[in-house]
């Protein structure tokens, strides 16, 4: 049996781990300033392997920066001994029910960067969109400290920002670097953790107003695969917090972990007899966009098999064989039964393809690209089409004739019929005026009659973001859930659509003010709002839905609450405790924590889905939790013995997890290995 770790890993390890992967004779020992040998690498060596120039030291080079960066990131990395606690008094089932555990959509109380970084191993490279309104460091509304927050003198003498002399530099702090600083550290460790979660094409959202969004973009371009700013216009007349400027939008920058196409939006859609558009740049020349002029390999039913080296890789290598004018000659000769299609226009004139050839063939295989025959007479025997945001929607119902363009089983089948297709992409500024603040708390009045909330983001907003990228069952994360607008968002769409979007809501339990219409309303923190809105809002869903409401829908959410680990210290450290000590620890899990506390954490330590099924069964007189039908049986007893390990063994679990000191006697735990290995060997066994 193996032992659980039960804390979250070092990002910092794994890191590290990838590097020595990648370039093993880069790695290696060195001695610290307490003579301790540590893990290193040679720098000498990694310059030599990347052939680059590596920056160190006070030598110029563009970058971004601030006191207590390298504090955040090891924040980001740094383990912690931590855990999630069901709090089923606080749940509620899918159909409203009080109390109920059956819900797909999650509700974590805790400060969220030690949430993210135990779902760190769970929903890796799961989630499709994050979407967050954090707090806009306005002066009054940051309550995320992390342990960075320090005093005037503390931070100059910091920074540097002192002469020789010992004279302060910087006077007006609230504009200097200080008055950020607090802020860039708690947002960075968090983004940078988010961004493990996102799925390939995985995007975050980020609301945010003019104080911040300079530094948030700059962070975002270090982070993030791709950025992109849209301005939000939030009301339409307000003061003048900025001087003489009446500050009137917002901004929410969206990042991409690697590469993204948004969703076409209900009212972008265009009726078309086709969902395809020409694929040729008739505007630029091969001399303009050498990097987009190469040609596509091609079979003779019209499957792209490839493409060769665009003009820029031939100039590079120096293969190409000169201009004509502003064109290039064809010199390719295609592969044997191939045709070489090169950009052409209508006329016969050479131009460039409108993507690079990389994500030329990245659409292709999502089905976005077909080769047609050229029927117009013109030079290149095909033509290359591409799909602007994918097929949508077929019009009419009726039998159509189904055509495949490709051999390949992973591009899509095409059916020949008309589409209504993406007529444009997201709008760079955001002006609808369902998106005014004062809808957002129009939101919130709807459901209580009062305004327990202060500036709550429209639901119309979230859901137009959501809808551009999320669909189906994807799992969306809001891990400054405030007055869980996002999770009414996504309840409002599921029951629009039909789609099965799951949501993950994590917030800080902040106090409310005693004098605010929520502490009179009986409400002490966040969380509690953000809980009952889900619940009024769900029910005010079911209501106007009425026998409309899909199949299925989910309108609760299972409550967990950050706390502490359920092991005692002696189980991360055992070889630290005094012979006088152990006799004192009769057992490693502390006191007050219920089996269903052990098998929570025990699900986030084997990465296992927190919203899975979970029931409750009795094998040979003990207490058993199957977690996602038999994925995980557990068993948290005392005095478990031969038959209930037998029984366990035979329901051939992939994890099997006991208590350390769980088994009745010495013939059980000698047994234990011997009964996997006759009726279920390929079980994994844990203990904690």
């Amino acid at each position: 049996m193996e032992k659980l770790n039960m804390h979250t890993p070092n990002l910092a390890d794994e890191n590290y781990r990838k590097l020595a992967a990648l370039f093993p004779n880069a790695v290696t020992e060195a001695v610290d300033e307490n003579g301790e040998v540590v893990r290193a690498i040679d720098k000498d060596v990694l310059m030599q392997e990347i052939s680059t120039k590596v920056v160190e030291g006070r030598e110029e080079r563009y970058q971004f920066t601030w006191p207590d960066k390298k504090k955040a990131i090891l924040a980001a990395n740094a383990p912690i001994a931590a855990t999630l606690r069901p709090v089923r008094e606080d749940s509620v089932g899918k159909d409203g029910t009080p109390g109920a555990f059956d819900s797909e959509n999650l509700y974590i109380e805790g400060d969220n960067l030690d949430v993210l970084k135990l779902l760190q191993e769970t929903y890796l490279g799961k989630v499709k969109m994050i979407y967050i309104d954090p707090p806009y460091n306005t002066g009054n509304d940051f309550v995320y400290e992390d342990d960075f927050a320090e005093d005037a003198e503390a931070y100059l003498a910091r920074s540097g920002q002192y002469d020789d002399q010992g004279n302060r530099l910087e006077q007006n702090l609230e504009s200097n670097g200080r008055f950020h600083t607090d802020w860039l550290n708690m947002i960075y460790p968090r983004l940078k953790l988010a961004k493990n979660l996102l799925t390939k094409d995985g995007v975050v959202a980020i609301s945010i107003g003019f104080h911040e969004v300079e530094n948030l973009v700059r962070i975002c371009n270090e982070i993030f695969y791709g950025m992109q700013v849209f301005p939000v216009v939030v009301k339409t007349s307000g003061g003048k917090p900025n001087g003489a400027f009446n500050i009137s939008n917002e901004y929410i920058v969206v990042c991409a972990s690697s590469d993204f196409s948004p969703i076409p939006a209900e009212e972008d859609m265009k009726e078309s007899s086709s969902p395809y558009h020409g694929m040729n740049l008739a505007t630029f020349t091969q001399v303009e966009r050498p990097n987009q002029a190469y040609p596509i390999y091609v079979n003779e039913k019209g499957v792209i098999i490839g493409c060769g080296k665009s003009i820029q890789e031939r100039i590079a290598d120096g293969s190409y064989s000169g201009f004509t004018g502003d064109f290039v000659y064809n010199f390719d000769e295609a592969p044997s039964g191939l045709s070489a299609v090169w950009p052409i226009t209508s006329k016969g004139e050479q131009c460039v393809w409108r993507l690079i050839s990389s994500r030329l063939m990245h659409d292709w295989r999502k089905g976005y690209i077909k080769v047609l025959p050229n029927k117009d007479g013109s030079r290149n025997e095909f033509s290359v089409q591409y799909l602007s945001g994918g097929i949508i929607e077929k019009i009419e119902s009726k039998e159509f004739q189904t055509k495949r363009f490709s051999d390949d089983p992973e591009v899509p089948t095409i059916d020949i019929i008309n589409y209504r297709t993406a007529g444009t992409g997201i709008a760079s500024i955001l002006d609808d005026p369902a998106y005014y603040t004062v809808n957002g708390n129009n939101d919130i009045r709807a459901l209580w009659g009062q305004k327990v909330f202060s500036y709550p983001k429209p639901v119309k907003l979230v859901s137009y973001i959501i809808k551009r990228i999320a669909h189906g069952s994807d799992l969306i994360i809001d891990f400054f859930s405030g007055s869980a607008t996002t999770a009414h968002a996504v309840m409002q769409l599921n029951a629009e659509d039909g789609g099965q979007r799951k949501y993950i809501m994590v917030q800080l339990p902040e106090e409310t003010d005693e004098k605010s219409e929520a502490r009179k309303a009986g409400y002490h923190n966040i969380c509690e709002i953000g809980k009952e809105r889900i619940c009024r809002a769900a029910g005010k869903i079911r209501e106007e839905a009425g026998l409309a409401l899909p199949q299925g829908f989910d309108g609760g959410f299972r409550c967990l609450r950050l706390d502490s680990s359920n092991m005692q210290d002696v189980y991360y450290n055992p070889s630290a405790m005094t012979q006088d000590l152990l006799a004192l620890t009769t057992d490693n899990i502390k006191p007050d924590r219920t089996p269903e506390d052990l098998l929570f954490q025990v699900m986030l330590d084997l990465g296992i889905d927190l919203s899975s099924a979970i029931e409750e069964t009795e094998i040979a007189g003990c207490k058993v939790f199957n977690v996602a039908d038999g994925f995980l049986l557990a068993c948290f007893d005392k005095g478990v013995d031969t038959s209930a390990v037998t029984g366990i063994a035979m329901e051939k679990p992939y994890y099997a997890v006991f208590r350390d000191s769980g088994m009745a006697d010495d013939s059980t735990a000698t047994n234990f290995d011997q009964i996997f290995r006759t009726y279920s060997p390929a079980t994994v066994r844990k203990v904690l």
